[in-house]
């Protein structure tokens, strides 16, 4: 049985912080790791998603509200100092495909613990008397599994509110009309109250228990960290240029969420082609695009070429006859 480790990055840095998670998923593969972090007030882009459409870039800056893209899918999430993110970093299971429940259940059935009426619901939130508490997202490179979460605790609702464009679909058959009314902070729904200091020590001793011990990355796994921070998450290129140009697009929202495609064709084949969205990918999806280049822009042509993939891995729930439907303009 492999060790497992409790860890703490030691920022507040949103791009450090980032580059931690993502240090040790490829580089600590001995053991299976739980992170506690915090970051100041940011907006965090999901992977695929292109950045100004889902900011509200007037009120980012004058919050001073930073904005930093990571690594796995998902839609766009508000992190402030009323915010507490959790990692797990474990061995993939790939008979887990796209299920949730490994990672969710523990948090679930720690807020129960605290008197919350807590369930898991939608593609990868988490609820408290029906208001989004938690969204999760997943990545897995090379045989380990990457999943983390937010959890709304005492967050500033304005702030979640005003730094977020979020796509009026989402809501759609789900009762509400906007980011205020959809999500709630979990100390206003705990029937006894806490505070964030306390909140922190409790889930640590929930979701660790006696099976983890505390550590810590060593100097030089720390410099790499930081490497990785400047060579990448602090970069412009890496949060906003992904501003896609291409001849062909097509958007839809589906119920495994919002997807746009970018791509252009030359003698009716594909020479390039993007996936933009919210959608849970835990695999890159420029590998279904490099598999389209060059294919003809035909159903069975696309069939043909992603049939070695399996599309939960890349576009989350969304299948491959609403692929075609957004695409042929099917119904």
């Amino acid at each position: 049985m492999k060790d497992r480790i409790y860890l703490e990055t030691g920022s507040l840095d949103p791009a450090y912080n980032l580059a931690f998670e993502e240090y040790v998923l490829f580089h600590r593969r001995d053991a299976d790791y739980l992170i506690l972090w915090q970051n100041e007030p940011t907006v965090v882009i999901g992977n695929n998603q292109i950045t100004e459409a889902e900011i509200n870039r007037a009120y980012v800056e004058a919050h001073g509200i930073h904005v930093v893209r990571r690594s796995t899918g998902g839609g766009a999430v508000y992190h402030d100092l009323g915010n507490l993110n959790y990692s797990f970093v474990t061995d993939h299971h790939p008979e887990d495909q796209l299920s949730m429940t490994r990672f969710t259940a523990p948090v679930v059935a720690a807020l129960k613990k605290l008197g919350a009426e807590a369930e898991a619901g939608g593609r990868n939130d988490i609820l408290v008397q029906g208001r989004k508490v938690s969204g999760t997202a997943q990545k897995i490179v090379g045989g380990r599994i990457l999943h983390h979460g937010t959890l709304l605790f005492d967050s500033d609702p304005e702030a979640v509110a005003g730094a977020l464009r979020v796509d009026p679909e989402k809501f759609r058959g789900k009762g509400v009309s906007s980011v205020r009314s959809r999500v709630g902070n979990i100390r206003s729904l705990l029937p006894r109250d806490m505070e964030l200091p306390a909140f922190w020590s409790f889930l640590k001793t929930e979701l660790a228990g006696a099976d983890y011990r505390s550590d810590a990355l060593t100097p030089s796994e720390l410099e790499a960290v930081a490497r990785l921070k400047a060579e990448k998450y602090d970069r412009w290129e890496w949060n906003f240029g992904r501003s896609p140009k291409a001849e062909g697009h097509a958007a839809r929202r589906f119920p495994g969420g919002g997807l746009e495609v970018y791509f252009d064709c030359r003698d009716d084949r594909i020479e390039s082609i993007r996936f933009f969205g919210d959608f849970l990918s835990r695999r890159p999806t420029e590998e279904l695009g490099a598999a389209l280049r060059g294919v003809a822009l035909e159903p069975s042509a696309i069939v043909r070429a992603l049939g070695d993939f399996d599309l939960r891995d890349y576009l989350g729930g969304i299948r491959m006859e609403e692929l075609l439907s957004l695409l042929f303009n099917m119904e």
